[in-house]
């Protein structure tokens, strides 16, 4: 588990600095078709963390890729160091990999904790990557 925990938290870091200091509107704008931007990759990854360990109910995935306009980078940044926060503190608590995340979702069930890191390491670092490219195609840099 400390492994798995490691890494996570390695790519958790990665992704926050990457949107931190970033100016506005450059952290919202999209520079691919697709309209992915910096500040939305980490709204996204917000909820995903809030719903994959505190069993929050998320009905459309697609808009978390945008933060709310009134949101600044300071607050997007701090709401998603906060919910891993809280997502530590019960990741704290599991001992057992085979195990179910010990989550409040009535009606749905709980993935194994192997699973629910397998899939945050894989998910963080996935969009970590493109944070990657937008931040050097804002500002040429690069690197963690």
């Amino acid at each position: 588990m400390e492994v798995l925990r490691a890494f996570l938290d390695y790519l958790r870091t990665s992704i926050a600095a990457k949107v931190d200091g970033v100016p506005e509107p450059q952290v919202r704008t999209a520079a691919v078709p697709s309209g992915t931007n910096l500040l939305g990759l980490l709204n996204h990854l917000t909820f995903v963390e809030r719903s994959m360990f505190l069993g929050d109910d998320v009905t459309d995935w697609q808009a978390t890729f945008q933060a709310a306009s009134a949101d600044s980078v300071a607050d997007i940044v701090a709401r998603y160091r906060e919910t891993v926060e809280r997502a530590n503190d019960i990741l704290d608590g599991c001992t057992d990999l085979g195990a179910t995340v010990p989550r409040p979702r009535p009606g749905r069930p709980a993935p194994s904790v192997r699973w629910a890191l397998t899939h945050m390491i894989e998910e963080t670092g996935r969009h970590a990557g493109h944070a990657d490219i937008l931040r050097e195609l804002i500002d040429g840099s690069t690197g963690r």
